[in-house]
């Protein structure tokens, strides 16, 4: 396979042929003076953030940090982390966004087995960082993004102490430049790895199928997480486009209008329930979204009621994007045209975008025709190059060629792909991936549990709510408050139960295995859509 590499700095790469270092140097070189970045009051232009991101990179280098070496995150939204992207995509390093929802102990995991020598921490995370200091056994540099702690490095003395010209490195489409992480079927997290070329090869998918073939007159806002690739992508690819964008540090409903309204929003990314938390604040109808033109949304579906009030009240195009972290978050899209309601494809996630191929097939890897529930399996030329340190399931996942994505789906006669299930069980939560087995472990540990299911149930706000169904040891007694209370000791907010069921026996099949669709059934009945 024909591998294209970049060597800086020979500027004929500019235009066609290039990763995204290159085609950030493009950027500095063409729109240097132009907003790139609006956060908290502040204009970053495209000169200032890139110049800072080659500093980054020399910083990198010259701590010698090993090439293709991990390079953890681990803070809220700020343009420091597009520094600490930017930097390490020139410098031959990988960016490793840490999901800063989990708990303590979580995050140590995670950063061991990233095996990162460099971690990033913002202000909100000192503490954490610090509890978990002395168990992390590969971190040796610890960079405090804002500054003011009294033992680690401070970002912006360290940065601006480097050059700040590109760092002269050689790229290649097989290097990572992107280190995200999903859970497997143990609840144990899978570092996913994308490559530049991987990269390269979605950003020329997102504008050749119109999704985002915006220009420099284009403004985004962004709500969601750097840790997820949907936030990456909605930023990231924009930027390459020339296009500005205002960074939120949280999702707050009255500042996320007031932005929109306020700074003539063109374009903006959200998951259902913040599209519906939107619609409930007080003024919603008091503002002016004249310039928004599109709203993409992606986790789950949309409703019809929701999504025709939105289009009333933003007056805009919805687009909804069905992916995962290891296809580059892009698989389909359910155009702005499908969303009418005689079109009746809301319960869709839409058809495969142009470069990728879908198949369903059944447990033997046989292709089912149209309207049979089966597993998706994906082609592109955007797959993860690999799990992190784990070769068996990369293989597992990448078997006969083809993409494996643990989603059970059917496809309608004009090709709309219709979400079913979930082979492994994940639940989808406001957005966040949760595994019932990473729950269970936790409330496994209760000694007075003796046995115990955890399910997804629709949930109108956040697409699914986590149910555990707990079986309690003889004579123990249990309130649903102390499970709840229990859990949220152990595990991140998003993952603890909402609702818990007290049962006297769990379901199983013959050879043990917990029959969760029996637990589910009473809740997703009548539904179209048995999950997100």
């Amino acid at each position: 396979m024909f591998e294209l590499r970049s060597l800086f700095p020979p500027m004929f790469l500019i235009g066609e042929n290039m990763f995204f270092a290159d085609r950030f140097a493009e950027l500095q070189q063409n729109q240097g003076d132009d907003t790139a970045i609006v956060f908290a009051g502040r204009n970053i232009t495209f000169g200032e953030l890139i110049s800072r991101g080659w500093q980054v990179g020399n910083g990198l280098l010259g701590m010698g940090i090993p090439r293709q070496e991990r390079v953890a995150h681990l803070a809220k939204n700020s343009p420091e982390f597009f520094e600490i992207f930017i930097g390490a995509c020139a410098s031959g390093h990988a960016t490793a966004g840490i999901n800063w929802r989990l708990a303590g102990p979580e995050i140590e995991q995670l950063l061991n087995y990233t095996e990162n020598s460099v971690l990033f921490v913002g202000k909100d995370f000192y503490g954490t960082v610090e509890a978990i200091e002395d168990n992390l056994t590969h971190v040796k540099h610890i960079i405090a993004i804002d500054g003011g702690h009294d033992r680690w490095i401070d970002y912006a003395e360290w940065r601006n102490s480097q050059e700040a010209q590109r760092p002269k490195i050689e790229l290649k489409g097989d290097d990572d430049i992107l280190h995200l992480y999903t859970s497997g079927t143990t609840g144990l997290p899978k570092g996913v790895q994308l490559t530049n070329q991987g990269y390269e090869n979605v950003y020329r998918a997102f504008i050749d199928n119109d999704i985002l073939a915006v220009d420099n007159n284009a403004v985004f806002i962004n709500v969601m997480p750097l840790f997820h690739v949907g936030g990456v992508n909605l930023t990231v690819v924009p930027l390459l486009r020339g296009a500005s964008f205002h960074l939120l540090v949280d999702f707050d409903p009255t500042a996320v209008l007031d932005v929109i309204a306020n700074h003539r929003i063109t374009n903006a990314l959200f998951v259902p329930a913040m599209i519906q938390m939107l619609l409930q604040e007080p003024r919603v109808r008091e503002r002016d979204y004249s310039k928004l033109e599109y709203i993409y949304y992606g986790a789950s579906p949309i409703s019809q009621s929701v999504q025709e009030e939105a289009a009333e009240v933003f007056g805009c195009k919805f687009m909804q994007l069905y992916g995962a972290t290891e296809n580059y978050g892009l698989i389909t899209k359910l155009a702005p045209e499908d969303h009418a309601p005689e079109r009746n494809k809301l319960r869709s996630c839409g058809r495969p975008v142009d470069g990728a191929t879908v198949k369903i097939v059944d447990p033997d890897g046989k292709e089912l025709p149209v309207g049979e529930v089966g597993e998706i399996l994906l082609q592109c030329d955007w797959i993860l190059k690999s799990y992190w340190n784990k070769p068996e399931d990369t293989a597992e996942v990448k078997a006969g060629g083809w993409y494996h994505t643990g989603d059970a789906a059917k496809v309608d006669e004009e090709g709309f792909v219709y979400i079913q299930d979930r082979v492994k069980d994940m639940i989808i939560t406001g957005g966040e991936n949760v595994f019932p087995a990473e729950v269970e472990n936790a409330l496994h540990a209760h000694e007075d549990i003796l046995d115990v299911a955890v399910i997804g149930i629709p949930d109108d706000k956040w697409g699914e709510g986590i149910k555990a169904c707990v079986v309690i040891r003889p004579g123990a007694k249990l309130s649903e408050e102390e499970i709840i209370a229990y859990a949220r000791s152990r595990i991140a907010g998003f993952k603890v139960p909402r609702s818990v069921d007290f049962i006297d026996e769990l379901p199983r099949n013959p050879s043990g295995k917990i029959l969760r669709r029996e637990l589910r059934k009473p809740y997703w009945e009548g539904r179209e859509r048995s999950v997100s």
